[in-house]
């Protein structure tokens, strides 16, 4: 099963992302096992507290699966929308356990948790633009209120990877720590959480991002004129074929043989 779900003391429930075989990258049905999972969880009382990680130690999310053909599906930006929690409350309190390769849907995903540890290794960061895709699950528009927007355009319009110890210092993680550490200390800070008040620490995260996240539903609409725009040019095109051939892509080309299509 490519998202694993499992019962620990206290009333936490571990959700475990695997498709290790390409690097726990996000396929159809993993968007819609997560999509039909977060309504469970949050319906489900004797759940306090969710723990997020990745299968194994060498990734925790690369993202969505580019091969799998995703954005010609109808309805994939409000499927990834729900499912990687984009502008949906989830009143439960998240922690997320980061190893390895955090990247683009991987790290949007865990944007959507309130606690963050990373690995003072991981790789962390949204290198869409690279390939001529927007960060549209999440990171272009919520990056810049969670970390600020100069450390968020800087991630965001570079594309560049930085380890989970310089994620730290810019607040997109809440601490790093050595490897092996990671999970223990998620598990420290997932069962602190899960002794205290439910009502009281469901309700505080109500008052502290309640209001965000409807902000964002009103936002997104915007958001998916311009992101269709994107999928429709030839950048994207190049993009995704330079990404599953494993080469450079050549946008200036590609633009130049666009141009000459359409005369």
């Amino acid at each position: 099963m490519p998202i694993i779900v499992s019962t620990l003391n206290g009333g936490i429930a571990s959700v475990k992302i695997s498709n290790i075989a390409r690097r726990n990258a996000l396929d159809q049905d993993m968007f819609e096992c997560l999509a039909a999972l977060w309504p469970q969880l949050a319906a489900d009382a004797s759940v306090k507290v969710v723990l997020l990680q990745g299968d194994g130690s060498e990734f925790f999310c690369s993202g969505a699966d580019l091969s799998a053909d995703l954005e010609s599906l109808d309805s994939i930006d409000e499927l990834v929308g729900r499912a990687l929690l984009k502008t949906q409350f989830f009143p439960k309190p998240i922690v997320a356990a980061i190893q390895g390769g955090c990247v683009a849907g991987g790290l949007e995903l865990a944007m959507a948790a309130d606690i963050r540890i990373a690995a003072n290794d991981a790789k962390i960061g949204f290198p869409e633009v690279c390939w001529g895709i927007v960060p549209s699950g999440g990171a272009a528009m919520k990056l810049a209120d969670q970390i600020g927007q100069t450390f968020a355009l800087d991630l965001l319009l570079t594309g560049r990877i930085i380890s989970g110890a310089e994620a730290e210092k810019i607040a997109l993680v809440t601490c790093a720590c050595p490897h092996d550490r990671v999970l223990a200390l998620a598990l420290e800070r997932a069962q602190k959480i899960a002794t205290n008040s439910s009502m009281a620490v469901q309700a505080t995260k109500e008052c502290a991002l309640g209001h965000r996240m409807r902000q964002y539903s009103f936002l997104e609409v915007q958001e998916r004129s311009v992101v269709a725009r994107v999928r429709a040019s030839g950048d994207f095109k190049e993009g995704k074929a330079a990404f599953l051939e494993k080469r450079l892509p050549d946008f200036d080309n590609s633009r130049k043989l666009q141009g000459l299509n359409q005369k």
